[in-house]
């Protein structure tokens, strides 16, 4: 006999403001609970150190979120100059110290310059990041070390926002990046050219994809509504399940038609075209995947445009 679900079965896209301490899945299941939601996921995780922008997908949205792991991130984060330590951030063990107090703003930017662009950087031994099929943290935690191939990644914004020198030489910095680039490593790279050595102090996520901070409710916010049992205030915190792929050129199919996409079946779409470097395209984005809707507005699924000009489906809402 099946085991029957707990929660309801809630298909949308939550913006989380995730707190300091907190790893990333310990904020997506107290969301989960507060929401009572069935299933839930995450777009790209942040450390326990970390707060900010964390987008939730509950239910069907879950099989969307890849789309959303491969947007471009934004953070302010701190750096303290002179202090190396073990994790390259504030949590870790303090390994090297180096007088930073002659340098000034004037250097620091002066620095910042040969990383802006696109730069390689080599993952963290502490990142999620995995090697045959083990997180590298916790090879990190056993005192394990393995070779790690550089990673090429676009910083496309950089730029010191404050510098002070109080007990620490430590400055802000905005931060504009593509997928997978580590500020922490942002961080050790910079004071490793600046010869000090440096780790992150703090971090915050400001935006994932085109999400911003000023979308996301804490989980204290969430707990209040609960607490004054106001169920359509909670839910009205809620985006739509395809909120995550709204950068997705979006095509419209008919009702019969969406009845074959249901079934896994490639559907005809007048308009459409395989994108290639030769062919060129007629949607804005360079990019043969496509949010698929009905005539009627109901989001159906993601697609992939075939050779034959039709529309493949890769991932389809379940009906309930």
């Amino acid at each position: 006999m099946a085991r029957r679900k707990q929660g309801r079965p809630l298909n949308a896209v939550f913006i989380l403001d995730k707190p300091k301490g907190l790893s990333s899945n310990g904020a997506l299941q107290r969301a989960r609970r507060l929401f009572g939601a069935q299933k839930a996921g995450h777009t790209g995780s942040l450390d326990p150190m970390a707060t900010g922008v964390l987008p939730i997908c509950f239910g069907e949205a879950t099989k969307f979120s890849q789309w959303g792991l491969d947007a471009d991130k934004a953070y302010l984060a701190r750096v303290r100059l002179g202090v190396t330590t073990r994790t390259g951030d504030a949590e870790g063990e303090i390994i090297g110290t180096a007088d930073a107090s002659h340098l000034d703003a004037v250097v620091v930017e002066k620095a910042l310059i040969g990383f802006r662009g696109s730069i390689e950087q080599v993952p963290s031994m502490f990142s999620a990041l995995k090697y045959k099929g083990t997180p590298l943290y916790e090879l990190a935690r056993k005192g394990v070390e393995v070779e790690r191939e550089p990673r090429v990644v676009n910083i496309s914004h950089l730029e010191m926002s404050g510098f002070q020198r109080t007990a620490y030489t430590e400055f802000d910095l905005t931060v504009h990046c593509s997928k997978g680039t580590y500020v922490r490593t942002l961080a050790e790279d910079i004071g490793l050219v600046l010869g000090v050595g440096a780790h992150l102090v703090a971090l915050r996520r400001t935006a994932a994809g085109s999400f911003a901070l000023e979308q996301s409710k804490t989980l204290e916010e969430l707990e209040q509504v609960r607490e004054d049992n106001q169920p359509e205030l909670l839910d009205s915190f809620l985006l739509p399940m395809d909120a995550t792929i709204q950068h997705l050129p979006k095509v419209s199919i008919d009702a019969r038609s969406a009845e074959f996409f249901y079934m896994g079946q490639a559907v005809m779409v007048s308009g459409v075209y395989k994108i290639s470097a030769c062919e060129g395209s007629r949607f804005v984005e360079e990019t043969d995947i496509v949010r698929v809707v009905s005539d009627s507005g109901d989001f159906l699924g993601v697609g992939e445009v075939t050779d034959d000009a039709q529309v493949q489906p890769k991932r389809v809402v379940v009906k309930h």
